[in-house]
């Protein structure tokens, strides 16, 4: 009969479940399709402020019986919540105990077809920040707790209509600041990464299973998964999910922009030019050197791409406690920079003697684009020269500008923009990792996986082998949620707004 058992399970995955694998060995989300509807919760779904309509919303058990209490539908006095379809729309007025509030529109949710899965109703009201607040009051007193943040979104996770990684696509589409940040969380939200990673996490939940087999059984002494076949399937698994890893980086620069720093001595305009690049008054500019004592940061968008510039201090030997702390944070702010601009006034005579200083550059920060900006070309008549100078000494690219009359500009956002080409499109391809979490896991599952190889290569024990596949599935189901671990949680939901 043992064998019978395992023969259907090698035959049909689906199967597993009668060794119970999934409870004996994971912590696994499994929602139910009719979920048990939790506290009523209510949140003003939209900016707080003054504007033509504001919506405020509701969700949770008993939420039709308090929306009744508050509304009364025009020429309706029978009208119950409590048997109005869903997807409703309900014109009426709202009221307090002092009398009338506004007049609104109800939309009623019935579960489980609402975004949370729960009874929901949404009241639409004039928007204006005195009216939102004596409407969320009177649904206070009549039972609602104040949402917490991003508490609709947690709730249509826990109730399983969308998995973790969606709900974090929900805030970053939201959050998105360029078109290719938006289309990248559109795909996200519609589940496209989470479809692949579940692919592989079925392929690791088999490998495991019969593993366990192995352990459970280990007195038949049958090999239930050729050790041969394992290896070949790890070694698939590990390409996956390294192309996944790989794909952070330019996932990072189109969630995040392009981290542009802008570097060089004291005097050499760097102030000027993000002020130009930014087209506003951002940065003090004076001709007194150490002006900047911090740094100073803001976003840039050439075309499709998201630069966040920092204007940083002058490097040199600081003179005071106030610009050596500046110049310090200056290095740590290039060090962590995906584009470095180099500032130099290419007019000053002593020109060659920043060489140096862009060749240390070019070798510590490796991991950094760098464009020398050669600045205040109007200044000089052989500006051309000294530029092929520098070029031919340090290898770098080189753009010709001045900042202060707005030459080369252009060229120069061209020359940046080219550093990162093709990063607009990277959104049409159909998986990129953005979030430092999901890479943090992959990575750490791609090590397990890993670690598996060399085991099954030294013919180790199956429960070591056991033990590592069990946590690249765990770092795996933790993108998704179907290993809950409710710090992540907290983390995940903690950024989303108030109502969301």
């Amino acid at each position: 009969m043992v064998f019978l058992i395992i023969a259907e399970c090698i035959v049909n995955p689906s199967a597993l479940d009668a060794v119970e694998f999934s409870n004996k060995h994971l912590s696994m989300s499994t929602p139910s399709t009719q979920p048990e509807q939790s506290e009523p919760i209510a949140a003003l779904a939209t900016p707080l402020g003054v504007g033509a309509l504001a919506v405020i919303r509701m969700s949770g058990k008993g939420v039709f019986d308090i929306a009744q209490r508050v509304f009364r539908k025009k020429n309706k006095p029978e009208f119950l919540f409590s048997t109005s379809k869903g997807f409703r729309a309900h014109y009426g007025t709202v009221y307090d105990s002092e009398g009338l509030i506004d007049e609104v529109v109800a939309l009623t949710f019935r579960s489980p077809n609402s975004f949370t899965m729960e009874d929901m109703v949404e009241l639409s009201c004039h928007g204006g920040p005195v009216v939102v607040k004596h409407i969320l009051q009177v649904l206070l007193d009549e039972g609602c707790r104040l949402a917490e943040p991003g508490e609709f979104t947690r709730r249509a996770f826990l109730n399983g209509r969308i998995d973790l990684l969606q709900a974090e696509a929900i805030g970053e589409m939201i959050h998105a600041r360029t078109e290719s940040a938006f289309r990248t969380a559109v795909h996200q939200m519609q589940g496209t990464l989470s479809q692949r990673l579940d692919s592989m996490r079925e392929q690791l939940l088999r490998s495991c299973a019969l593993l366990e087999l192995e352990l459970d059984f280990s007195e038949e002494d049958v090999e239930f998964l050729s050790r041969g076949q394992l290896r070949q399937e790890l070694a698939a698994l590990q390409v996956e999910l390294r192309r996944l890893v790989d794909s952070y980086q330019h996932g990072r620069l189109l969630k995040e922009g392009v981290a542009t720093v802008i570097a060089g001595k004291p005097n050499a305009g760097k102030s000027t030019l993000l002020n130009v690049l930014l087209d506003e008054e951002r940065s003090i500019v004076s001709h007194m050197p150490g002006t900047t004592r911090d740094y100073i940061e803001e976003c840039f968008l050439y075309e499709k791409t998201m630069f966040r510039l920092t204007d940083t201090a002058g490097l040199r030997e600081g003179s005071e406690d106030i610009e050596h702390e500046g110049i310090r944070r200056s290095y740590k702010k290039i060090s962590e920079a995906d584009l470095i601009l180099y500032l130099l006034d290419i007019s000053q005579e002593e020109y060659l003697d920043e060489v140096p200083q862009i060749l240390e550059f070019l070798e510590r920060y490796s991991n950094a684009r760098m464009i020398v900006v050669a600045n205040k070309i109007d200044l000089i008549t052989e500006s051309r020269e000294r530029m092929h100078r520098i070029r031919e000494l340090t290898g770098c690219d080189i753009c010709g500008i001045s900042a202060a009359n707005g030459i080369g500009l252009d060229e120069l956002k061209h020359l940046m923009s080219s550093m990162v080409e093709g990063l607009d499109k990277l959104h049409e391809a159909s998986v990129l990792v953005t979030s430092l979490r999901h890479y943090e896991a992959l990575r750490n599952a791609s090590d397990a996986l890993e670690n598996a190889r060399e085991l099954i290569e030294s013919s180790s024990a199956t429960e070591l082998i056991a033990f590592e596949l069990r946590s690249s599935l765990e770092y795996v189901g933790e993108i998704t949620g179907k290993v809950v671990n409710e710090e992540i949680l907290h983390v995940v939901f903690d950024r989303f707004c108030i109502g969301k």
